[in-house]
């Protein structure tokens, strides 16, 4: 147990410190600090609303109270937090209308991914894809949803990898950490579908692996819209009663890993 944590931790912090580099490399101590609220936003541990005390925060990382907020800084040009004039940061509430838009250009560029694996990447680059297959099948059996989660977009982000086009790689890295938030809320929500997911990834895979471009595709577009019905389609997802807005909530019980 002790080896699947430090492999989910190590995959998380891979992630967020990929992401995050892209924003801001002169100070780790706050990139650092970034990496935790951020993780602690995407796995749900800090709902939407949340406030960020400040004094709080630097209590907790053992730092004076500037790391921190230039931390919060970082995180609200990823748009995880909100830092609103004269009064406390909080953690970001999403509309259902950008989770929507997230989701459409995210599985157009997806799609493309797909196309440009099964056209161009070689033969060793796409049986890299099936070593990260064992993985997800055991902590999915485990209802592990961290786990789970953190090596399902070290899969995504190794079909960037290999696609061989650095523009799509570069626009997909650039949706960034709230993807992340979106995607991990998906997957807590619809466990029920583990299995499907399970089996369109490595019908994927399959698919990569036999050159089938429409395979791949109609599987890719699928797996996304999938991913974005469980969102508009859960309780958590309700009228904001003083707005006309469809506001994103979280879910309050957190699932046991």
């Amino acid at each position: 147990m002790a080896n699947e944590d430090q492999s989910i931790k190590t995959n998380s912090q891979r992630e967020m410190a990929r992401i995050l580099e892209a924003s801001d490399r002169t100070n780790p101590r706050v990139t650092s600090i970034a990496q935790s609220i951020g993780c602690a936003i995407i796995e749900g541990r800090l709902q939407p609303g949340d406030d960020l005390n400040t004094v709080d925060l630097s209590k907790q990382f053992q730092t004076s109270r500037t790391p921190v907020k230039e931390a919060l800084l970082l995180l609200e040009k990823e748009g995880l937090v909100t830092i609103p004039p004269y009064r406390r940061p909080f953690v970001t509430q999403v509309s259902l209308e950008e989770v929507r838009e997230i989701y459409q250009v995210r599985a157009n560029l997806l799609m493309l991914t797909a196309e440009l694996i099964v056209n161009t990447a070689s033969d060793e680059a796409i049986a890299s894809l099936r070593a990260f297959l064992p993985p997800l099948r055991e902590m999915a059996a485990a209802h592990d949803v961290d786990g789970a989660f953190w090596a399902s977009v070290a899969f995504r982000t190794r079909e960037a990898e290999i696609c061989g086009n650095r523009q799509v790689k570069r626009i997909l890295d650039s949706l960034g950490l709230r993807t992340l938030q979106l995607r991990h809320l998906s997957m807590k929500l619809g466990q029920t579908h583990a299995e499907q997911r399970l089996r369109d990834r490595e019908r994927l895979v399959s698919a990569y692996e036999e050159r089938d471009v429409s395979l791949a595709v109609a599987l890719t577009r699928t797996m996304v819209k999938r991913s974005l019905a469980i969102i508009e389609q859960s309780e958590h997802v309700r009228l904001k009663k003083d707005e006309s807005q469809v506001a994103l909530i979280s879910p309050v019980q957190h699932t046991p890993s």
